[in-house]
């Protein structure tokens, strides 16, 4: 056998693997396209039983509901009671417009209520 009968030997072993391998590959993907039908069929049936047996039991029908929220975050806490240190700033400092003149009386006594928390 000469060069030429190697080379085609090896031409019909290789066309013979590839169409083996694609034979088997082909077969192989069916066997688990049957798997994933007869999962899904079993799945099918499952669901149907339920739906046939809610309706016996007079249950409603099943709709799509909703996904449930999670609950609210919490509301903002309220700022923490000023320090005592604060309180006399700010009751100084509105003194002082008081004094200067920048504030009424009557605007002293609600900046100074509200200072205080009262």
């Amino acid at each position: 056998m000469g060069l030429i009968g190697g080379i085609a030997r090896t031409a019909v072993v290789a066309g013979t693997a590839t169409a083996v391998s694609n034979r088997v590959s082909r077969r192989q993907a069916n066997r688990w396209a049957d798997k994933d039908q007869q999962a899904q069929d079993s799945a099918d049936a499952e669901a149907y039983r339920q739906q046939q047996y809610d309706q016996q039991q007079g249950y409603p029908p099943q709709q799509g509901y909703p996904p449930q929220q999670a609950y609210a975050p919490p509301p903002p806490q309220e700022p923490a009671a000023p320090a005592q240190d604060d309180t006399l700033t700010q009751l100084q400092k509105l003194g002082e417009l008081k004094a200067a003149g920048v504030l009424t009386e009557e605007e002293f006594a609600a900046q100074k209520a509200r200072i205080l928390g009262g």
